[in-house]
């Protein structure tokens, strides 16, 4: 453990650890954007189940979550993180479209922007994880408002990940992420639009039965039978409800609905994928090609012609 640590910061985080049903495997100290000390911890379940499976919290080395109104927050953060660490695919979610994601490489905790705008900005990167090898990815550089920042609890991972996962996940279903082998970092803005004061909580997309089932369809297909050998996922995460705006209750039931049609094998919240299912994959193919073409730009021929309105 670094000596340079503070020792309160890392007790904090070892209790809420093991309340989630997590262990403390390593922690060192890091630096964030500006060159200032973070704490690094990786964390990782116990029992036959923690095999090549952690997850790696990065905090400000000054940060303080054992508060009343910031202590809930993180537990409930552990808590998710520890049940996704049953997933084959700990760090892989999908798009409404049908796009498989990897996320990764973000560089917590947010960083005020240097541009001289009044935003705080987190990097990362997403790669299309669909089990081929063509490094089909984009750089993301997510940015938050000062405004909406006073929404946030904390601008510190445990606080913002799941909305700026979903911004992310949303901007990908507008069309307004390209998947390159190389290249810049693209934006992603995220603002009020994507919090109601009035029912406080984030809303990312509307939608209905017909979707939501579409979705889970989706994900158990790609990330239990391609990605995952056939291993159960996490059917009831609070993040894929948020993005659905939704509940994980809904979700299980939907889910349960699947099982008796043959098309999911379901045990608690998990569900792994069938044959049955697995039949369906020039489907899912075809969905994931025009989710993919969706995100390149498009030229506009008529302004090659000569067309176009002047």
């Amino acid at each position: 453990m670094a000596p340079d640590l503070k020792t309160s910061l890392v007790s904090s985080l070892t209790s809420a650890a093991e309340k989630a049903g997590l262990v403390l495997i390593s922690v060192k100290q890091g630096t964030d954007f500006h060159g200032q000390p973070t704490a690094i911890f990786e964390l990782g379940l116990s029992g036959p189940d923690a095999i090549g499976r952690s997850l790696k919290l990065e905090l400000s080395d000054a940060f303080d979550f054992d508060k009343p109104d910031l202590l809930p927050t993180m537990t409930a953060h552990l808590a998710g993180e520890a049940r996704r660490l049953r997933n084959p695919r700990p760090d892989c979610y999908m798009t409404l479209g049908g796009l498989p994601l990897a996320f990764g490489q973000f560089e917590w905790p947010f960083h005020q922007s240097t541009s001289g705008a009044d935003t705080y900005i987190v990097h990362g990167e997403i790669h299309l994880a669909d089990g081929g090898t063509h490094n089909l990815h984009a750089k993301i550089s997510a940015s938050v408002t000062l405004t909406f920042a006073e929404i946030v609890p904390a601008m510190e991972q445990p606080y913002a990940e799941t909305f700026v996962y979903n911004a992310i996940r949303k901007t990908i279903d507008m069309g307004q992420l390209e998947f390159v082998k190389s290249g810049n970092r693209q934006p992603v803005p995220v603002t009020t639009r994507y919090y109601s004061r009035w029912q406080k909580k984030f809303v990312f997309t509307e939608t209905d039965d017909n979707e939501r089932l579409r979705y889970l369809l989706s994900k158990v297909y790609w990330l239990s039978g391609v990605l995952g050998e056939g291993k159960p996922v996490w059917i009831a995460d609070p993040r894929d409800a948020q993005y659905l705006n939704t509940t994980e209750a809904d979700l299980l039931r939907m889910a349960g609905d699947e099982a008796g049609h043959g098309l999911m094998l379901l045990s608690g919240e998990f569900a792994a994928a069938t044959p049955a299912l697995m039949e369906r994959a020039a489907d899912y193919q075809e969905a994931l090609e025009a989710a993919l073409d969706f995100t390149k730009p498009k030229f506009n021929e008529s302004m090659r012609s000569g067309h176009a309105n002047m």
